[in-house]
């Protein structure tokens, strides 16, 4: 039924003919068009489908009470898994909706009549440092809309922020204790504010997002249909994630979560699954009220409002605009804590009886797209067992399935090529091979060990904040990490050295030994790529690129430069100058002249230590984080993502 390769060269030269096959699709077929997205994911799951079927019919053992049926079971089943969530996401990926002309069109109704709803905005907060904070509360404070009210709701209780918001005129709110959470704090601030403000509306805000001074005004109308509780915009940052900042391609390569805020959700959009992603949203308050507020049951009450929602006929829609941008896990702590939260949260609401699979008004398509996400995060140990499988072979003789390398030339590596150029092809050059694999790595023991605890105790665990801020200006070894990986690429490569030199190495390799030596090659490519990473290098204050004439002026001698980059405490211009003990003063376009003092000079350039006022520095901050700049990249750029990588692996750290 599934007969191998009769040869290499054959297999080559097939496999050949398909990469230019799918290369000819993903330059022919335009991704916004239904049947081109049909197409080619019809096509790509279609060769997974038959790479599944050969694993069952072909490559397992028949299953006894032995460590190697055990094992290459344990394998198949994880990754089906696996197989089963990628044929989910390109069945979801199949539609895709765009709303900006239905927010033109909203916004354009409101500025017609006149009628803009009041809104409360509530930034929560929880041990977030001052200057994380004051982003998001100056940036909230400067929204360009008619009627609002800013309320800081601090679930940690601190007069340093209630004197902050006094002295801004925001609105402050506590509460005695932190029960429920993110989700007990936005209740409390609901109960509070229904007897002052009683705004219709309500944005939510993280501690770290700042808004851009539009979001209300293009959010907000999309409220006006009765079926809509919830308008949700994307999540974007100003800073590179650890993975991109530790290995040095932040300007090249795209955060992990690109594809699922700027592709995923629009698609889950067009079947009517969005769902609320906790910041940078708007919600209706009487839609809350009749539900009883924000669910506490789950440590995700973002995922868990949509979906209760959800079961009373309501809609979470999608508004795929950059509306906010936010403080990314700057650590890799910070970096897995988040991705633990949010695997724990999807199977905590797959077990309550207000979820996805409860006795409740979902329809079937809200119930599968649920799965395909629990699914998501169940196949986060296949990436663990794909690490560890070669030394298994090499050393314990025990193969994770029973396959030569010609059989997975024939039905293996078709289906990998295809799904590697499919998801390029539909993320808009988000997604590439080997990268991705060392990205979901990082992650995926800590997933791992998280579902293991929910098996046995799935409720009553902490919720866990992702800190952010702090003095992250020393280098780092996360050595538990280091180690894991470490081990696991020295394994890999321990196991082709064993191929090759061990006693009882073969004299001549066997179709399967070859297989698992280039299984072990790429193994052993992941395993290094995530033990970089774990190396954290160190991080100072974020700049941004700005590219400004300007003056400088010293001594009362003003002198032109270009302000190259710009941040509330520092300015980098050029050209370098030698500056006297004098004062030095720099016009920040749109702010006025700052005061600065020299600091390090790195050939033409010379960096200013700004001391800004406070209203220079509220002004700083506004204006750099409520404008357009793009400070990280949108999509991958192939050659600089290799080149950087490149010198992060071999060259040493300059200080």
């Amino acid at each position: 039924m599934f007969d191998s390769a009769p040869d290499v060269a054959t297999a080559v030269w097939t496999n050949l003919g398909l990469v230019v096959g799918a290369l000819i699709l993903a330059g022919a077929l335009d991704r916004r068009h239904l049947a081109d997205r049909a197409l080619f994911g019809f096509t790509c799951a279609a060769l997974l489908v038959a790479y599944a079927l050969w694993r069952w019919h072909d490559t397992l053992p028949a299953f006894e009470p032995t460590a190697e049926s055990w094992w290459a079971h344990l394998f198949f089943g994880c990754e089906m898994v696996a197989v089963t969530q990628t044929l989910l996401a390109i069945l979801i990926l199949l539609r895709h909706r765009d709303r900006t002309g239905q927010a033109d069109a909203a916004e354009r109704a409101l500025e017609a009549s006149g009628a803009w709803p009041e809104v409360d905005i509530f930034i929560c907060t929880f041990r977030e440092p001052l200057e994380v904070l004051e982003k998001s509360i100056l940036s909230a404070a400067a929204i360009d809309y008619p009627h609002f009210t800013v309320w800081v709701l601090d679930d940690t209780r601190r007069a340093q922020v209630r004197e902050f918001c006094a002295e801004l005129g925001v609105n402050y709110l506590t509460r005695p204790d932190n029960t429920g959470a993110k989700g007990g704090n936005l209740n409390n601030a609901l109960a509070k504010t229904a007897e002052l403000t009683n705004a219709p509306v309500v944005l939510l805000l993280d501690a770290d997002f700042a808004a851009r001074p539009n979001i209300l005004r293009r959010t907000v109308g999309l409220l006006a249909d009765p079926s809509v509780a919830i308008v949700q915009t994307p999540q974007f940052y100003y800073n590179g994630d650890p993975i991109q900042h530790n290995l040095g391609i932040q300007k090249s390569w795209v955060d992990d979560q690109r594809f699922f805020f700027e592709i995923f959700e629009p698609a889950k959009d067009a079947w009517g699954c969005a769902f609320c992603v906790g910041t940078s949203c708007v919600i209706r308050r009487d839609k809350l009220e009749m539900m009883g507020g924000f669910p506490t049951e789950s440590v995700t009450e973002d995922l868990h409002v949509s979906y209760k929602l959800m079961a009373r006929g309501l809609k979470t829609i999608w508004l795929n605009e950059r509306l906010s941008v936010g403080l990314s896990a700057e650590g890799l702590p910070e970096y897995l804590t988040q991705r633990a939260r949010w695997c724990l949260g999807t199977i905590q609401g797959a077990l309550l009886s207000s979820g996805p699979f409860g006795w409740n008004r979902l329809n079937f398509t809200q119930r599968w797209h649920y799965l395909q996400a629990l699914l998501h995060w169940c196949s986060k140990p296949f990436t663990v067992l794909l690490l560890l499988a070669p030394p298994i072979y090499w050393f314990g003789g025990v193969p994770a399935f029973h396959a030569d390398y010609l059989s997975f030339l024939r039905f293996g590596l078709p289906a990998l090529i295809c799904l590697w150029i499919y998801n390029f092809w539909i993320s808009g050059a988000r997604t590439l091979p080997i990268l991705s694999e060392i990205t979901e790595s990082i992650a995926a023991l800590a997933i791992s060990a998280v579902m293991v605890r929910a098996f046995f105790k799935p409720f009553g665990q902490p919720f866990k904040v992702t800190d952010k801020g702090g003095d992250r200006s020393q280098p780092k070894i996360r050595t538990r990490l280091a180690l894991i990986f470490g081990a696991a690429m020295a394994l890999s490569l321990a196991s082709i050295a064993w191929s090759f030199f061990s006693p009882v190495a073969p004299s001549e390799l066997s179709s399967a030994d070859l297989f698992n030596l280039l299984w072990a090659a790429v193994a052993a490519i992941i395993a290094f790529g995530a033990f970089l990473v774990s190396f954290e290098r160190p991080r100072g204050e974020e700049e941004f690129e700005v590219e400004e004439e300007t003056f400088v002026r010293i001594a009362g001698e003003t002198m032109r430069c270009v302000l190259v980059r710009l941040s509330p405490n520092s300015a980098p211009i050029t050209p370098a100058f030698d500056p006297a003990d004098a004062p030095i003063q720099i016009l920040v376009p749109n702010i006025g002249w700052i005061g600065a003092r020299p600091g390090r000079k790195t050939g033409k350039l010379l960096a200013l230590q700004l001391a800004p006022s406070a209203e220079q520095r509220h002004a700083l901050i506004v204006r750099l984080f409520t404008s357009p700049i793009d400070n990280a990249a949108r999509t991958v750029k192939i050659r600089p993502t290799v080149r950087a990588l490149l010198r992060r692996a071999f060259q040493p750290e300059r200080p």
